[in-house]
């Protein structure tokens, strides 16, 4: 067994590899931390991606029964944590476990590991970190704020967070507003508006402009886009968004045998729109030779502003030194 890891340790080992800088403006998002070496969305992952120097780090965020923000990607408990073990008798009649079911002093006690599938318990990308070994724990949105705000009065960094509201109509139906709650934290923390170190992003374009227009956020707001979303849908989205947020294999499907792979960023950036497209996996590029190849298509060929990686070491270090 591995003894668990010290987010100090990781932070201090990770400070020194390179200075933190954007090249020509292009940001890299550390999707749910440094996922790619450390199970996502602990605060060790974040404290590495904070080390590899990601310009924004990303928290998913979902509440629990006390209406406590959690970090974690999705509304159940089952397929990164080992919540079954702990609590045979919570799940519902679909036979999940939900966040919402649980207070925050019982997510405390669960472990969390590398993701895997809830029924056959294997893990989903079996050459990362070793399934079920060491120890990791699910946090609140706040301590995650509080130590990456931190690290940038210790470090003297600049690094953002880039929180997303997931599942906001799941949330209604419980009885919970997701968006309120979520806006509240980052107002008491400083991110109010356009040049704080905070962009808020959802796939729910009905909730996105409810943040907007009804909540009256001044934040940095990223519409996230479900394949087959495209440019038809780039106007509505200008209205209330200052970026879209593709899926990568979106971009790439729309590029396939023809000069159409940048129709998206072109007309996003015609509207004013950033575009920061999901997701960058170093072990997952079935349509390129290798993972540079991928960042050449997605920051080059067709000229991202941002991208989601689960290797921000490898994705900052690329923009670093890429001629271009």
């Amino acid at each position: 067994m591995f003894k668990p890891f010290s987010i100090l340790l990781l932070s201090f080992l990770f400070s020194c590899q390179m200075p933190l800088e954007k090249v020509s403006d292009k940001i890299v998002i550390a999707h749910r931390g440094a996922s790619g070496y450390l199970p996502e969305h602990t605060m060790e992952s974040k404290a590495m991606a904070y080390g590899m120097n990601a310009h924004f780090i990303e928290q998913d965020l979902v509440l629990s029964k006390d209406g406590i923000p959690i970090v974690i990607h999705d509304i159940y408990l089952d397929e990164v944590t080992n919540v079954q073990e702990l609590f045979p008798d919570m799940s519902r009649s679909d036979g999940r476990y939900y966040v919402i079911d649980f207070t925050y002093e019982q997510i405390k006690t669960l472990s969390v590991f590398e993701r895997f599938d809830h029924k056959t318990k294997k893990p989903v990308f079996p050459d990362r970190f070793p399934y079920n070994q060491s120890t990791f724990k699910l946090h609140r949105f706040q301590d995650e704020i509080e130590m990456i705000q931190g690290l940038n009065k210790s470090s003297g960094k600049t690094i953002g967070i880039y929180p997303e509201i997931k599942a906001p109509s799941f949330h209604r139906n419980e009885g919970k507003d997701i968006s309120k709650i979520v806006l509240q934290i980052l107002s008491d923390y400083g991110y109010t508006d356009q040049e704080d170190l905070c962009i808020l992003q959802c796939f729910d374009p009905t909730e996105l402009q409810r943040i907007r227009k009804d909540l009256s956020s001044e934040l940095f707001l990223t519409q996230l886009m479900e394949f087959p979303a495209g440019a038809e849908d780039l106007d509505n989205y200008a209205v209330y968004a200052n970026a879209i947020g593709p899926s990568i294999q979106q971009l790439i499907l729309a590029g396939t045998g023809k000069k159409e792979g940048n129709k998206i960023v072109d007309k996003a950036h015609e509207l004013g729109l950033k575009v920061h497209a999901y997701t960058f996996r170093k072990d997952e590029h079935p349509n390129f030779e290798s993972y540079e190849d991928l960042l050449q298509f997605g920051f080059y060929d067709i000229n991202l502003d941002g991208g989601f990686t689960d290797f921000p070491d490898i994705t900052v270090q690329y923009l670093k030194e890429s001629p271009q």
